[in-house]
């Protein structure tokens, strides 16, 4: 899969990948919303390997130009919503809601480029206005899955449980055994009254800096050809 990226500013890491081949593991289908969405990474790939009607929304106009871009050079179906989730309506409710959201401590040094700042930091997103939005467009028993800055699980657990949203798996991803966790990744089912499972640690590297093999078989199913351009 080729995908467009600006030559500056934000551009999809390996978070986004591991996100997605998470969320592969659940065969989606039926109807799903990635939200801040950026070049359109985690649902374009989602879209090519499921059946799932797929809208995507961000609050940046370039970033929703290259995803529609991206879609169309890949031959795949997409509705556009630019604006704030926040803000967001709809009557669509989803089978799936899915984020690499924002989510940097608005205390940490911030980039200045616009753009990025945007992508990276929480105040753009806050969690109980997203958590809220969240529920509101899930259906009955639909799935929320996303990333997050593993620090703040305690804030995400609190807003799930607030809005009768039950992690249902939790997995920490590490980038080598013996280091902290910095993201997690979490699946949380709307209404659901299942007890949560902490699934085994997502690690990147091994102690020779090479790919652990579930990272490197999370890049050979993305199958990702980056291309940095701008569009005119």
């Amino acid at each position: 899969m080729f995908l467009y990226q600006p030559t500056s500013g934000y551009c999809y890491n390996s978070d986004s990948i591991f996100l997605y081949d998470f969320i592969a593991t659940f065969k989606p289908k039926g109807t799903l919303l990635d939200v801040g969405c950026g070049v359109g990474i985690i649902s374009l790939l989602l879209s090519r390997d499921f059946p799932v009607e797929t809208s995507v929304i961000d609050k940046q106009e370039i970033m929703l130009a290259y995803a529609t871009h991206n879609y169309r050079l890949n031959g795949l179906k997409v509705q556009i919503y630019l604006g704030d989730f926040t803000e967001f309506s709809t009557q669509e409710r989803y089978d799936y809601i899915v984020s690499n959201p924002p989510f940097y401590d608005v205390n940490v040094q911030q980039s200045q480029n616009r753009h990025l700042n945007i992508a990276r930091y929480a105040h753009h997103l806050p969690v109980e206005k997203f958590m809220k939005s969240v529920k509101r467009f899930l259906k009955p028993k639909g799935w929320f899955i996303f990333c997050y800055d593993a620090k703040q699980i305690d804030v995400l657990l609190y807003y799930l449980k607030e809005y009768s949203i039950t992690p249902e798996k939790i997995q920490f991803v590490h980038s080598k055994i013996d280091r902290e966790s910095k993201l997690v990744m979490i699946a949380a089912r709307n209404n659901s009254k299942s007890m949560t499972q902490i699934l085994p640690p997502f690690v990147v590297f091994d102690k020779n800096n090479s790919y652990m093999p579930k990272a490197q078989e999370a890049f050979d199913k993305a199958k990702t050809h980056s291309i940095k351009g701008d569009l005119s």
